[in-house]
């Protein structure tokens, strides 16, 4: 019996329950089966991946953080502007910083998806 499990075809249901694994004695696997690697993917992992998918989010991301930053330093010397407007045109200035770079790589998408690289159509 143990043969048999050791070769047995494993099924992931979509039925079965966390941490369960449906074992079909019946079907034999072979030595050309595909296998298939479950390795979850890392925080660091993610944040390249999305990098390499839209390339102005570090830049955008690096725009916030720089125009938190100069708001940081100059909240001290902010002279007789309440806090409320200073702490309101510091957020404007951040978002549209990220908005911006990220309004760039949706058109660099655009044009290496429609101009640059065209789909052929069979």
């Amino acid at each position: 019996m143990s043969e048999e499990l050791a070769n047995a075809l494993v099924v992931l249901s979509p039925t079965a329950e966390d941490g369960e694994i449906e074992v079909n004695p019946s079907k034999k696997m072979d030595s050309s089966a595909l296998t298939v690697s479950f390795d979850e993917e890392t925080h660091g992992n993610k944040i390249v991946r999305k990098a390499r998918e839209n390339p102005m989010l570090p830049l955008g991301l690096a725009g916030c953080i720089i125009a938190c930053a100069v708001g940081a330093y100059k909240f001290k010397r902010r002279g007789d502007m309440s806090m409320s407007v200073f702490l309101m045109q510091l957020r404007v200035a951040a978002q549209g910083t990220v908005v911006g770079f990220l309004t760039l790589g949706l058109g660099y998408s655009m044009i290496n998806e429609y101009l640059i690289k065209p789909k052929s159509k069979d």
